[in-house]
């Protein structure tokens, strides 16, 4: 499907501050960028730098007084929908060396506090078919609610809140996931059906030698999902950094299919 993505933030500086954008989406074999353009209002100039594992990229600033940064792009996403359940768990000795990471505990993803969990709920399934059941007892178990959570809350507290955003979904099930000893990473990105539309967070699993998307929430189509980076958790894919006080004036995402 062809979509095209316009995001807009604006924010006010309380004192010049460098500023670490994550809004360009990464240019992959299943999401063809055919154009994109990246605008950033109020800075001295752009400089960007490689994102995690070279995927994507991510944009350094600095700024003052009032930065506004637009994003606006048109590309394919060509992703068939597998059937989680039928991939395989891929043997640890012959995981690459970039998935390694993704087996262990990070600051938001406690995957050691959720082995006794795990172990108890989902023993008796394997590989695409474990993740899947984790995903949907995280839907069935976690309500999506606004204004619950912060920039603070990890997987564990999303668990014991019983409530949070996409942010917590996807750091839940990285944890879980983990906990399964599957590889896991969260994934910042743009998606198309989201309601209301905003940035997105979603996880990818390793399984049969690559990796697959999973949306715990489930408010969007995986075929539908962009990518814009990926990491541990949030530390690594956050959309905007800013080393000082800001003050978010207005911020907008909208993604629309061109096609069909």
């Amino acid at each position: 499907m062809r979509l095209s993505i316009d995001a807009l933030l604006d924010y006010r500086l309380g004192a010049p501050a460098d500023l670490l954008m994550a809004l360009e989406a990464a240019q992959t074999v299943d999401q063809i960028l055919i154009e994109d353009r990246l605008v950033v209002d109020g800075v001295d100039r752009l400089v960007p730098i490689c994102g995690e594992e070279s995927l994507g990229r991510r944009t350094w600033a600095r700024g003052a007084e009032r930065v506004t940064a637009r994003y606006t792009a048109t590309l394919d996403v060509d992703r068939p929908l597998l059937r989680l359940q039928g991939l395989a768990e891929v043997d640890k000795l012959a995981l690459p060396a970039l998935v390694v990471p993704y087996l262990f505990p990070s600051r938001y993803c406690e995957a050691d506090k959720f082995r006794a969990l795990v172990q108890a709920e989902f023993c008796h399934r394997a590989g695409g078919a474990k993740v899947h059941a984790i995903a949907e007892w995280i839907r069935g178990h976690i309500r999506y609610q606004a204004g619950v959570s912060s920039v603070e809350t990890s997987a564990a507290d999303t668990y014991l809140a019983r409530a949070g955003v996409c942010r917590d979904f996807a750091h839940l099930l990285a944890a879980m996931v983990r906990a399964a000893d599957i590889p896991a990473r969260v994934v910042a990105a743009y998606a198309w059906q989201l309601e209301p539309q905003d940035f997105h967070a979603v996880v990818e699993v390793w399984l049969d030698g690559a990796w697959h998307l999973v949306d715990a929430t489930g408010l969007a189509p995986c075929d539908g999902i962009v990518r814009i980076g990926v990491g541990r958790d949030a530390t690594d894919i956050s959309f905007l950094t800013i080393f000082g006080d800001a003050e978010l004036i207005e911020q907008r995402v909208t993604v629309e299919r061109l096609d069909g």
